[in-house]
């Protein structure tokens, strides 16, 4: 009796508002300002505050990392902003403020922290994050006004390489700064939805057909050997990948939970069959690829 009050509690909280909820509201606007305004004040004191300052200033670093960095901006950018977005369509707000403040989340946060980089004299704020920034958003927002759905879905997935050990103080000398900082073991990729563009086919509904990009080679931003290095020098290379994927949004449900659930997982590429085409390579199959 007990544990099935408790399910229909959370059940009840998860389930978004028919009409505004101004305690919702409030509550949603004052956690994101908490949680953006700590996370900029902790990266500021544990990131920045061993560096000079400096003027702010701008620096060109589209080149670097076989722009897999500018990806990572993107992505980040459009689920920051999805994730603010479905919290005040929780709270019931309207559809315009969902889209006006609620989908900028992503693109707010990142381009604070492009400010924080432009007065390091270590770094410098990157117009092209920037770019890679209002991206994320607008492939967001692109999508809410033409189809009133994500049929395109930006995701992730990761496996280790081999580069980090070589340069553990760049890459990553555990696997959570690794997930961060090595380029090499990422992916990014672009979920279609097959049903939202052929309704009448019979594939089911949450089948996707993802496109991913991935890089390799890379033990620093630029193609320079780097200082002090005497480790082996690899061949920086893209690569191309077709999956299959699922858009866990659309598995039919009436658990707020598993809808909550299935949201929050949506990021992440399933790991499927896939083939990998490397830039001056064969083509490569894989039963299973992260």
């Amino acid at each position: 009796m007990a544990s099935s009050y408790s399910q229909n509690r959370i059940s009840s909280f998860l389930t978004p508002a028919d009409t505004l909820n101004s305690k919702r509201k409030n509550t949603v606007i004052l956690t994101e300002a908490i949680v953006m305004s700590t996370a900029l004040v902790g990266l500021n004191q544990l990131w920045y505050a061993d560096y000079p300052r400096s003027k702010f200033h701008f620096i060109n670093d589209n080149q670097e990392w076989l722009q897999m960095d500018k990806l990572g901006h993107s992505f980040t950018s459009y689920q920051m902003g999805r994730l603010g977005a479905e919290l005040l369509h929780w709270s019931g707000a309207s559809k315009k403020q969902q889209l006006l403040y609620g989908s900028g989340l992503g693109f707010t946060f990142l381009t604070a922290v492009e400010v924080l980089d432009g007065f390091s004299s270590e770094w410098g704020a990157s117009m092209g994050d920037v770019i890679a920034n209002a991206s994320g958003t607008a492939l967001y927002v692109s999508q809410e006004l033409l189809w009133n759905e994500q049929r395109i879905i930006p995701k992730f997935s990761f496996q280790k390489s081999p580069y980090a050990a070589q340069r553990p103080t760049i890459l990553g000398s555990t696997f959570s700064e690794q997930l961060l900082k090595d380029y090499n073991g990422q992916t990014y990729w672009l979920s279609v939805n097959i049903h939202s563009f052929a309704k009448t086919t019979k594939i089911p509904k949450w089948i996707n057909l993802a496109f991913g990009l991935g890089a390799d080679g890379m033990i620093s931003g630029k193609t320079e050997i780097p200082y002090g290095y005497q480790g082996e020098i690899y061949d920086r290379k893209r690569q191309f990948y077709l999956s299959l994927d699922v858009d866990l949004t659309k598995i039919e449900t009436k658990s707020h939970f598993l809808k909550t659930f299935f949201s929050v997982f949506n990021s992440i590429k399933i790991p499927a069959p896939t083939v990998e085409l490397t830039a001056n390579e064969s083509v490569r199959f894989h039963l299973i690829h992260f």
